[in-house]
């Protein structure tokens, strides 16, 4: 009897981040390989996944500058949000505006935090200008990942 309570206790405690974006690819995936890693890092008892109002598979450039922070997202999937609906999310991120108007309503109480970044995708110029901004949105979204989780977990 008591193993059930710790389980239920357990259960009942434990906390679902879902990162919702427009297509999946650039700006969720960075965040959720970020939380991912701080959360392990720091034994926060969550659980972390990404997702798009669309799917557009995640972007090679976002894979790259990831890795020189030495987070590798290479084996992230690029994830509806409707998957999420039903499966007890409790911290909603939006990190686009595009995706907050197009986000279904969630069934569960949700705690939503909104934060728009700029889209690294649509960067233009050279190769290095494009890389750059990856990068500056890479580290802006690390900032905010290391004060969410401190901030709520």
């Amino acid at each position: 009897m008591r193993t059930w309570l710790l389980l239920l206790t357990n259960m009942a405690d434990q906390k679902k981040i879902l990162v919702l974006c427009t297509g999946n690819s650039c700006r969720s995936q960075m965040a959720d390989g970020f939380l991912k890693h701080y959360a392990k890092a720091e034994n926060k008892n969550v659980e972390i996944y990404s997702a798009g109002v669309e799917t557009h598979g995640v972007n090679p450039l976002a894979t790259k500058v990831m890795l020189e922070k030495e987070i590798d997202i290479s084996n992230n999937t690029s994830d509806l949000v409707d998957t999420y609906l039903n499966s007890g999310i409790t911290h909603l991120i939006s990190v686009c505006d595009h995706a907050i108007e197009s986000c279904p309503v969630f069934p569960e109480k949700v705690e939503h935090t909104h934060h728009t970044f700029s889209d690294p995708a649509k960067a233009f110029g050279t190769d290095d200008d494009i890389l750059n901004s990856f990068r500056k949105t890479r580290d802006e979204i690390h900032t905010f990942c290391r004060t969410y989780l401190k901030e709520k977990f």
